[in-house]
C-alpha cells in the first residue's frame, strides 16, 4: 500500500528489522536521570496514574498498573503500592478504571502540512464511483471564483475498478477553473483541460526524465501526470500562504492525536516534481514558529531533500538534532522509484496491464549513491522511497556498497515502503541492518495493528498469506517502540520507561484479552508529555 497523501500520508509499521543498541554516540538524547526508589522532595510526581493495565513497551517490565509522571516525564512504573510513594498533596491521580493504557502511536512516514492542507481542500479519500468524484469537485467549483485553481486529492481508482480518472471527467463541470487533484500516493495527479492548456501540455509534449505524460492511443494527454511529470503544473499552482500551512500545522495534529498519534517523521512537502526548498520552508515558517511560541502539540522528527544534505548537515553542527522537546531533526530522504498505483513503481518484470512498462527510476542511480554516500559521510542517517522489487534490490546494493567505502556504524539506513521484494530480498534487511519503514494508507494505528495481525482484505473472508500475521504485541511494539529506533529517538519516546517523555493512549477497552483477539478498541484519551491532549 501506498502513502497516502491527504491524511499526512500514513502511519507506519515502521518495522525495525534488528536489534538497535539503546544509546549511540550521536544521536543521544539527554535525559533527566530517574528513580523508582528515591522519594525526595524533587521526585514527587506531579501526576500519578493507576488502576489500569498499561502496556509499557519495555521488556523488563512488559505491564504495570501504575506509573508516576514528573515534569512531564516518567519517573516510575509499576504496581500501586510502589508508585504511590512518590505521591504527594499537589499530585494528581488519573484512575484509569481498569482501561489499557499503550505508548503514544508513532507514525513513522508522514507528509505532515501536506495533509493538514487536504484535509480543507477537495476530498476525494474513499471515493468509490465515478460520478461521487464529478459530484465532489464539482461542489467544489460552486464555491470557487472563476479562474481560481480547484485543488484537492486523496483519490484511489482502485475503488471503483481501476480505470484511471480523465480531465474528460470534469471538463464539462470547470471550464472557467484549472484543477489539480492528486492521487492518493503524491506520485500521480489528474489536471484538467484549462490546467493543461495554461501551463502549455499538449500531445507534442515529451516526457521528462523520471516521469510520465499520460496520453491516448491518439497521442492527446489524458490529464494524468506522474512522478516527475508532475514538475510541469506545480510550480503554477499559487504559493500557500504561510498562515495556511500553518493551520494545516495544526489541523493535522488534531487528527493525529484523535488517532493516538504522538510523534511524527514528516518528510515534508517532498515528492517528484516539488521543489527541494519547501521542507526548509516550512521548517522557518512553521515549526520553528509553532515551537517557539508553544504552538506544537505532538513531536516531529524532520526528513529532508537528500539534494539539501549539505544544509542539513551545516545546521545539526550548529544545533545538534534536539531543536527542543517538540521538533528533532532526523535525516535526508530521496526517491528511487515512483508508485504501484501509478506503474511507476520500478520492478524486474514488467506490468501486466502495460507489457513495456518496468516502472521509472526517479532518480539516476550514480546521483542518488553520491549523495548518499556524502550524507553518510556527514554523520546524516538516510532514508531512500523504495516501492518496486527492482528499486528495492537497487538500494540494497547502493547502501551496501556505502557501507564499504565509509565503514559500519550504526547508520540506520531506511527504505520507506519496501513494499514489493523479490525472492530473498527480505534476508538482506536484516543481514544489511536496513530499517524496513513500511506503511499502510492512513493514519490510523489501531486499524494497521489489526490489519497487520489479521491481514484480511475488505472483502475476504479469509487472511492473506496468513503466515505473515504478526501478534498484537509485536504489532504495538512495531508502532511504538520500533518506530522510535527507526529514527533514533528510543531514547526519549516509545516505550513506557522511567526517565522518557510520558507521551500515551488511553484505549476504550478493559480487557487486555479482547483487545488481542479483536483489535476492536478507539481511542479515549491520547496524553502528550503527561498532560491530556485529546478529547
Amino acid at each position: 500500500m501506498n502513502i497516502y497523501v491527504a491524511i499526512s500520508a500514513t502511519i507506519a509499521l515502521a518495522l525495525s528489522i534488528f536489534s538497535f543498541p539503546l544509546l549511540n554516540n550521536f544521536y543521544l538524547l539527554k535525559l533527566t536521570p530517574a528513580t523508582t526508589t528515591t522519594t525526595t522532595t524533587n521526585l514527587e510526581a506531579d501526576l500519578v496514574v493507576t488502576n489500569g493495565v498499561i502496556f509499557t513497551g519495555d521488556d523488563s517490565l512488559l505491564f504495570a498498573d501504575s506509573m508516576a509522571i514528573k515534569n512531564g516525564r516518567i519517573v516510575s512504573v509499576g504496581n500501586y503500592s510502589a508508585v504511590q510513594q512518590l505521591a504527594a498533596d499537589g499530585t494528581n491521580v488519573l484512575n484509569l478504571q481498569g482501561k489499557v493504557v499503550v505508548p503514544g502511536f508513532i507514525d513513522s512516514h508522514v507528509h505532515f502540512i501536506p495533509g493538514g492542507l487536504q484535509m480543507a481542500r477537495v476530498k476525494l479519500r474513499g471515493v468509490s464511483h465515478k460520478d461521487e468524484f464529478v459530484r465532489r469537485v464539482k461542489e467544489a467549483v460552486k464555491n470557487s471564483k472563476k479562474g481560481s485553481w480547484i485543488l484537492g486529492g486523496g483519490w484511489n481508482n482502485d475503488l471503483w475498478g481501476g480505470d484511471l480518472p480523465m480531465a474528460s471527467w470534469i471538463d464539462d463541470i470547470t471550464p472557467h477553473n484549472p484543477v489539480w487533484l492528486s492521487r492518493m500516493d503524491g506520485h500521480m495527479g489528474l489536471a484538467n483541460s484549462v490546467a493543461l492548456q495554461l501551463v502549455g501540455i499538449t500531445n507534442l509534449s515529451e516526457d521528462p526524465n523520471g516521469g510520465t505524460i499520460m496520453k491516448t492511443s491518439s497521442g492527446e494527454p489524458t490529464g494524468l501526470l506522474i512522478d516527475a511529470a508532475m514538475k510541469l503544473i506545480l510550480p503554477w499552482i499559487p504559493e500557500v500562504s504561510v498562515d495556511e500551512r500553518r493551520e494545516a500545522l495544526l489541523r493535522a495534529s488534531n487528527l493525529a492525536l484523535s488517532r493516538g498519534v504522538t510523534t511524527v517523521v514528516d518528510f515534508g512537502r517532498y515528492y517528484p516534481g516539488e521543489s527541494v526548498q519547501l521542507s526548509w520552508e516550512d521548517f522557518a515558517d512553521v515549526y520553528q514558529w509553532a515551537s517557539y511560541s508553544e504552538k506544537m502539540k505532538i513531536r516531529v522528527c524532520l526528513f529532508f531533500p537528500l539534494e539539501t544534505w549539505s544544509s542539513l548537515a551545516d545546521l545539526i553542527n550548529k544545533t545538534g538534532h534536539v531543536l527542543s522537546d517538540w521538533v528533532y531533526l532526523g535525516g535526508v530522504k530521496a526517491f528511487a522509484d515512483g508508485s504501484l498505483g501509478s506503474n511507476s513503481a520500478l520492478f524486474h518484470e514488467p506490468y501486466a496491464d502495460e507489457p513495456h512498462n518496468y516502472g521509472l527510476q526517479v532518480m539516476e542511480l550514480e546521483s542518488l549513491l553520491s549523495m548518499t554516500m556524502a550524507s553518510d559521510k556527514s554523520g546524516l542517517q538516510v532514508a531512500i522511497h523504495a516501492i518496486g522489487d527492482r528499486a528495492n534490490d537497487l538500494v540494497l546494493d547502493m547502501y551496501k556498497s556505502v557501507v564499504v567505502t565509509t565503514g559500519k556504524r550504526d547508520q540506520r539506513f531506511r527504505i520507506e515502503h519496501a513494499q514489493h521484494l523479490a525472492s530473498g530480498t527480505a534476508a538482506r534487511f536484516g543481514d544489511q541492518g536496513i530499517v524496513a519503514s513500511m506503511q499502510v494508507a492512513d493514519i490510523n494505528p489501531l486499524c494497521a495493528i489489526r490489519t497487520a495481525m489479521k491481514r484480511i482484505p475488505p472483502g475476504w473472508d479469509n487472511a492473506w498469506i496468513p503466515s505473515e500475521r504478526i501478534s498484537l504485541t509485536d504489532a504495538l511494539i512495531a508502532h511504538t517502540l520500533s518506530a522510535a529506533r527507526a529514527c533514533f529517538l528510543e531514547n526519549d519516546v516509545g516505550s513506557l520507561s522511567p526517565g522518557k517523555i510520558a507521551d500515551f493512549v488511553i484505549l476504550s477497552t478493559s480487557s487486555w484479552e479482547d483487545f488481542a483477539a479483536e483489535v476492536s478498541a478507539s481511542i479515549e484519551a491520547t496524553y502528550v508529555s503527561g498532560v491530556q491532549a485529546y478529547p
